[in-house]
């Protein structure tokens, strides 16, 4: 009695697997972005030589750095349950799977460890094109990431270019055919958009929650550790350093400048906010409508080549012309139908089949072994990910509008919205990955090998003792990260962001200023031999201040 209720080996081999690429999903989504805003921010500044483009980069690289960290770990567990969990997966399609994954740590990951460290540290120690070329190629790479794995689940939804031995192995026959299998090209086009909103939205959410805070007087002043005058002397070296200027004086005594050093000295809105939530709010409005157009290419692929799933996206159980999208209801496969349905009459035809009284199949004229498993949850899952979606829509609207009213940062309701927005692009590419994985089921091969046949020959306790310790590993390792990126998240974006303060020693225990930089005084003459090669890049660049 009570073993018929325990969820068998399978099932928990398959939610841990989900549990796994849920939380990995997460760091991908958003670092695929953020290392194209990232050399598009370097980019600016090598091309207008404006800071405020710099003091961006420099404050997300810091983001970047530990969501990439985070990204790395949690993705490399899941290779391992392809041999604990999913060996028979492993040895039938392995041929076929596995030199994709290989092409992916061949380009991908060699560009991101050969260049990330020039990227994260090599800026006051590399030249400026090279630094713009290590930034870039860690982008390009985190696209051929994408790439490869894409490519080959693809192959799992559509399999192509393949012969299949009489012992059930899947040899591959033409690699043309297997990468670019059908669903590839609109899968990544949707994933890769997918990701970029994702960034935007979180970085105009930073940028927003910045703006909300100054607007109540509630934006801190970050503590240097050392005096106002000499903070202000600082300020002036760095600008000076930047934009190729000599330095201006430094504010009088007793002015705003003077008490609140580099960050009070400017007048306004913070320029660096006001430049992530302008750059994200451009993205959303430009890019949030191509996102929606992906997705019905990538509907209609779908419909042609996995039409269950579709049917169970849609919860058309009838094949009809005129097929309504519904939009509410509760789909129950035993009934084999939706109960409380609401929909737009003909919609779902229009948009599956470009026509107002297209057919549109129904899961009963599909045999029921190609059924989705879990209906219901593709079907919500769905609502989820085209609701986030509408409302990238929406908040890239209302922020062209306000722009075009010059009112764009000055709106509390628009700023408000896109910091309640800032999690919806990991919303929606969470929920598309569930409507896509579990809408392919009962099959890894779609339509060639059955998920309970792919199974490792592994005991319930065993898969239940790893799923344990992985659920407790990972709210208490990533809980810490994410726990940290909020913390650098509600650090105020500074003009010359990160970087060690000119003509000091860096202190790893702290900064303790020496009577001879106290304020008014001129730093003594043996500054240079207590931190020896400073001004030559010796010490770390990006190192700061301890606060």
């Amino acid at each position: 009695m009570i073993e018929a209720l325990l969820p068998s080996a399978l099932d928990l081999a398959r939610f841990q697997f989900a549990f796994v690429v849920v939380w990995h999903f997460l760091f991908p989504a958003f670092t695929i972005g953020l290392a194209s805003y990232l050399a598009v921010l370097e980019g600016l500044w090598l091309w207008t030589g404006k800071a405020v483009y710099l003091d961006t980069f420099r404050y997300w690289l810091k983001i970047f750095a530990v969501a990439f960290a985070m990204g790395v770990v949690s993705g490399i567990v899941m290779s391992y349950q392809f041999g604990t969990n999913w060996s028979v997966l492993s040895d039938k399609a392995g041929p076929v799977i596995g030199p994709l994954m290989g092409y992916e740590v061949l380009t991908a990951f060699f560009l991101e460890a050969g260049f990330l460290g020039v990227m994260l540290f090599g800026l006051n120690r590399v030249g400026k094109g090279l630094h713009m070329l290590a930034t870039s190629l860690v982008a390009i790479g985190t696209f051929f990431s994408a790439f490869w794995i894409l490519s080959a689940n693809s192959w799992m939804h559509t399999p192509a270019g393949f012969s299949v031995t009489p012992d059930g192995r899947f040899i591959p026959e033409d690699w043309w055919a297997i990468i670019f299998n059908p669903s590839f090209p609109f899968r990544l086009a949707h994933t890769v958009t997918g990701a970029y909103l994702t960034t935007a939205l979180i970085v105009g959410a930073v940028g927003a929650w910045h703006l909300l805070r100054e607007r109540r007087g509630e934006e801190p002043v970050r503590d240097t550790g050392i005096d106002s005058s000499t903070a202000a002397r600082f300020h002036d070296a760095g600008q000076a350093l930047v934009q190729g200027a000599e330095a201006p004086d430094r504010p009088g005594p007793g002015s705003a400048g003077e008490k609140r050093g580099v960050e009070s000295s400017e007048r306004g809105l913070n320029p660096r906010a006001k430049l992530m939530f302008s750059m994200a709010m451009w993205m959303l409005l430009i890019v949030a409508p191509i996102q929606a157009v992906l997705g019905d290419l990538h509907g209609t692929n779908t419909y042609e080549h996995q039409p269950a799933k579709v049917a169970a996206m849609e919860g058309h159980f009838e094949t009809e012309r005129g097929a309504p999208s519904i939009l509410f209801g509760i789909p129950d496969a035993e009934q084999e139908r939706t109960k409380m349905a609401i929909g737009i009459p003909n919609l779902a035809s229009l948009y599956l089949t470009h026509e107002w009284n297209g057919e549109v199949r129904g899961l009963k004229d599909i045999p029921r072994e190609y059924w989705p498993t879990n209906i219901p949850l593709v079907f919500f899952a769905f609502r989820v990910m085209v609701g986030m979606g509408l409302l990238m829509i929406g908040l890239g609207l209302a922020s062209g509008i306000m722009r075009w009213r010059g009112r764009l940062y000055e709106t509390p309701w628009l700023l408000k919205a896109a910091v309640a927005m800032g999690p919806a692009g990991l919303i929606a590419v969470t929920a598309g990955w569930i409507v896509t994985e579990a809408g392919r089921q009962p099959f890894t091969v779609y339509g060639h090998l059955r998920t309970a046949d792919s199974v490792s020959p592994i005991g319930l306790p065993a898969v239940a003792t790893s799923l344990a310790l992985f659920v407790v590993v990972y709210f208490l390792v990533f809980g810490a990260g994410i726990w940290y990126l909020f913390k650098l998240f509600s650090q105020t974006p500074r003009h010359h962001e990160g970087s060690p303060p000119h003509g000091q020693p860096i202190r790893t225990a702290g900064i303790t200023p020496a009577p001879s930089v106290a304020a008014g005084a001129a730093p003594g003459p043996n500054l240079g031999a207590a931190a020896p090669g400073l001004n030559q890049g010796a010490v770390a660049p990006g190192a700061q201040p301890a606060e």
